[in-house]
């Protein structure tokens, strides 16, 4: 199973992704504790850098501004707003932009944006060695009991070129399995992935249709409005559109859409 992320197409290093149940998460990563050992195993980490809504809130709170005023200057900012117009968004509450300590609130919000604010846990990169990490990274205990962090974040790892093999959960699996298991009781007899027909005609019709709200991956507004262009026929089809739209493995060489339809190319046999 790992050979699939070691792919010659790949013009990347591998990108290992593995999706659980959500509510096994917590049992995945403990069983790689156990089996690795904690001096060998440990979750990366991510820097939490400030963005213009927190460096204003922090800033304030330095600063001895009223939570009223810092609460309504927080909200009036959008993802968009660059940090020059923060003395705009001031005058639209009526706030003097020139005041001494308004002046100084803006001035080091201004610098602070960008920088570091705290560590963080990364949601479920971890890193393997054959040695122990301490003598490569520091390593920490995570504020959650019975977890080790490293002190990089996954730029950093990238650019030694360390791996980090992501555990990450999925609701969407957790709901696959409670649906097989309510349909399971309903037919009174075992349902499971492999008994599901594959390559139905009137399933295909619906997502050629775009009828495909709460399916995992096609439900998206930029996928839907592909799908009735696209007509996928069978699941290489569903490859290619999921693809077009996330470029990941279009921007790693591993599927060109165009390029296997003007080499007359076949699409390839998947295993389960």
């Amino acid at each position: 199973l790992f050979a699939r992320f070691m792919s010659r197409e790949r013009k990347e290093p591998p990108d290992i992704d593995v999706d659980f149940e959500h509510q096994r998460r917590e049992e995945v990563i403990q069983y790689i504790y156990e089996k690795y050992g904690r001096a060998r195993a440990a979750i990366a980490a991510t820097v939490i850098h400030y963005r213009p809504r927190m460096a204003v809130r922090d800033v304030g709170r330095a600063l001895g501004q009223s939570p009223d005023l810092i609460d309504r200057m927080a909200k009036s900012l959008a993802w968009w707003d660059t940090p020059e117009q923060l003395s705009d968004r001031l005058r639209v509450l009526g706030i003097d932009a020139e005041a001494p300590r308004v002046r100084l609130w803006i001035d080091l919000v201004r610098q602070l944006i960008g920088m570091p604010r705290h560590l963080s846990q990364h949601v479920g990169g971890f890193v393997i060695s054959e040695t122990p990490l301490h003598g490569l990274v520091p390593v920490e205990n995570a504020a959650m009991p019975d977890r080790t962090i490293i002190q990089w974040d996954k730029d950093d790892l990238e650019a030694l070129g360390l791996l980090k093999v992501d555990v990450l959960a999925l609701g969407m699996l957790s709901a696959i399995r409670r649906s097989l298991e309510m349909i399971s009781a309903w037919r009174g007899a075992p349902l499971a992935l492999k008994d599901i027909p594959e390559g139905d005609e009137a399933t295909y019709a619906m997502i050629q249709r775009a009828e495909t709200v709460g399916v995992f991956q096609i439900e998206s507004r930029a996928q839907m409005s592909m799908l009735p262009r696209l007509k996928p026929k069978n699941y290489y089809d569903l490859v290619i559109q999921v693809s077009i739209v996330r470029p990941g493995p279009i921007q790693g060489g591993m599927v060109h859409p165009y390029l296997r339809r003007r080499e007359g190319k076949e699409a390839p046999r998947y295993e389960r």
